[in-house]
């Protein structure tokens, strides 16, 4: 079986539909990590360094899907997440948990909570943009039905 050498690879991790983005973490790197590498001409992000900031800008703006941390001050991404699940309008907003953590606790807890998905620090950022892809595409087949 042959595979595709790099020079004749199609970009397929780059987002190309019209998709809003909003990042949550309290960690600068990573939201201009995640501004550099998921924004293209067709995705934007919008990045915000706490919960309570990420709340008020989901309930003013829409978006497609959320990318948030867990461990924040202010207000966690559990409690993010809760709310979000809790929102009339943002209920079904699709949500990659990005956080340092990996013991079954916070797996379970941020699914127990609503996450859509779950993705540890480091964060390889081309897995990323195929699993934002993913998550996204996966959300409009459900609710389309």
């Amino acid at each position: 079986m042959s595979y595709a050498s790099a020079s004749d690879a199609v970009f397929t991790h780059i987002l190309n539909e019209n998709t809003r983005i909003l990042a949550i973490d309290d960690d600068p790197i990573q939201l201009e990590f995640a501004s550099v590498y998921l924004a293209t001409p067709t995705a934007s992000v919008d990045i915000v360094e706490n919960g309570a900031a990420g709340l008020k800008m989901l309930e003013d703006t829409p978006y497609d899907i959320l990318l948030c941390d867990i461990d924040m001050p202010v207000m966690n991404g559990f409690d993010v997440v809760k709310a979000v699940r809790a929102h009339p309008k943002l209920k079904n907003l699709p949500i990659i948990v990005i956080t340092g953590r990996e013991d079954i606790v916070s797996i379970d807890t941020a699914y127990n909570v609503g996450a859509t998905s779950f993705v540890t620090k480091p964060v390889n950022w081309r897995l990323l943009s195929y699993h934002v892809r993913y998550v996204l595409r996966a959300n409009t087949q459900r609710f389309s039905v």
